[in-house]
């Protein structure tokens, strides 16, 4: 099944028609991504660390809890994973257990980045990033590193924020001559810069949209009309959720019950398929003849 995925995801991307994925954090935001139509997950590093940790996305998590992560999405849905790997948990060498790790976790794509570690959100203030040379040790560590060579590197560039668009498209393309399948210029700052990612470089292109950030939000059929392969809304689950759980918990303190605002809760039943209990209850029939 994974080679198939990999494959799938690969074809995918080469048409460049800037496929739609959201962002997950944990295996039922993945089952809602599925049940919705999608076709892609990406499992997002800044989600799971907000939402497993409770912390902000300065590369505090750690290699086996993303792991855990992934696991957990790829025993609950069908669906490719992208995993974002941030830094890769250390120099090139670590790069090759991260890359065995994840893959054997139930990725079918790995995204890494060229920040200094420790690393921070791509949409923060204060990001550095490493040298060339030493990215490009980096991908060729996950590139000798996969299992299956259609398990998909994307490599992603931080340096628009401290060097300027022209280091990271000159980034983006030397990592694609060292073999990235897809690459990343992250944080893009106008519609400008944002069209001359594509036009410029040869390798699918992945765009980031991201509420509040510092790229603007720009439709589907645009940012096709660019030339992007990918657009990831890497954390508008994650925001929505947490808009709607301070909505309702709020009304809860106020008024001490959930009667009033029941509209903005998932019923029971609804809760109970999307996480497949229908099923957990034919195997209690076929195992225990009970239920």
């Amino acid at each position: 099944m994974a080679n198939e995925l990999n494959r799938r995801l690969k074809q995918r991307l080469q048409q460049r028609d800037a496929l739609l994925v959201p962002g997950a954090a944990d295996a039922l935001a993945a089952r809602i991504i599925e049940d919705l139509g999608f076709e892609a997950v990406y499992v997002t590093g800044a989600g799971v660390t907000n939402s497993f940790l409770g912390v902000p996305d300065l590369g505090l998590i750690t290699l086996s809890e993303l792991a855990n992560q992934v696991g957990a999405m790829r025993d609950s849905v069908s669906l490719p994973l992208i995993v974002d790997v941030d830094t890769g948990f250390g120099n090139p060498v670590n790069v090759t257990r991260t890359v065995r790790v994840i893959e054997r976790s139930g990725a079918n794509a790995i995204q890494i980045e060229d920040q200094t570690f420790p690393k921070k959100c791509g949409h923060f203030d204060g990001k550095a990033v490493i040298g060339r040379d030493e990215m490009a040790q980096k991908i060729k560590a996950a590139l000798d590193s996969r299992k299956d060579e259609d398990f998909i590197i994307i490599a992603r560039t931080d340096a628009r924020a401290e060097h300027g668009l022209e280091e990271a498209l000159e980034r983006a393309a030397l990592y694609t001559e060292i073999g990235a399948d897809a690459t990343f210029v992250e944080a893009p700052q106008s519609l400008v810069e944002l069209a001359a990612i594509p036009r410029r470089l040869a390798a699918p292109q992945i765009a980031n949209m991201v509420v509040g950030g510092r790229t603007p939000l720009v439709p589907q059929k645009q940012l096709r009309e660019m030339g992007f392969a990918l657009v990831a809304y890497a954390n508008a689950a994650l925001q929505a959720g947490i808009h709607g759980m301070q909505t309702v918990l709020n009304h809860l303190r106020e008024h001490g019950s959930t009667i009033a605002i029941e509209q903005a809760l998932t019923p029971f039943r609804e809760r109970q398929r999307l996480v497949g209990k229908p099923l957990y209850d034919e195997l209690e029939r076929r195992y225990t003849g009970k239920g």
